[in-house]
């Protein structure tokens, strides 16, 4: 194996050179050209490739930061978001349960109304009943009397003479004037 120095300068390979020379092999000099490029890459270049790897890390954390914020921003919205339909939930089943119950009241003034209703109908039909009866047998009554009275007055007249009629007219208003006194 020949040397480093030896492939890159080699002083008997070109003799009309006089000694010192440039080795033209390319895959004898092509490994160490490659070392040098990356030594010099790596030294001059490192500066430059760790402010590159720091930004980038720096804007990968910051997106993770962002992201961190905006999970705990959507958790804390999502918790609110929740508290609230538990909230409504229960508006919404004290708003049922206030409606039933409304409901059920309502019925029952509707019943208890319409049951008052009736019984006040059926008292005002009692009070229509009672009123044409009384209507009826008091004009029974007055038949009857009016009747008895034509009898009355028609067995007087037929019975009576004038003289006697006159001493009951008579009679009768002395009465009526004791009466008065």
């Amino acid at each position: 194996m020949k040397s480093v120095t030896d492939s890159f300068v080699s002083l008997g390979h070109w003799p009309s050179a006089g000694g010192l020379g440039f080795n033209t092999d390319i895959l004898a000099t092509n490994p160490i050209n490659l070392s040098v490029v990356l030594g010099v890459l790596i030294y001059f270049g490192k500066g430059v490739l760790n402010d590159l790897l720091d930004n980038r890390k720096q804007r990968i954390l910051s997106t993770i930061r962002n992201s961190e914020e905006l999970r705990k921003g959507a958790i804390e919205q999502l918790e609110k978001a929740r508290a609230r339909l538990r909230k409504v939930e229960t508006e919404a089943n004290e708003y049922r349960v206030n409606g039933y119950s409304e409901i059920e009241r309502e019925k029952e003034n509707l019943i208890n109304a319409t049951s008052d209703s009736l019984e006040r109908l059926e008292n005002y039909k009692n009070e229509t009943l009672l009123f044409e009866q009384q209507r009826a047998i008091n004009q029974v009554r007055q038949r009857v009397f009016q009747q008895a009275l034509q009898g009355a007055l028609g067995t007087l007249n037929s019975c009576l003479n004038s003289e006697l009629h006159f001493r009951t007219i008579s009679a009768n208003i002395g009465i009526l004037g004791a009466l008065e006194e």
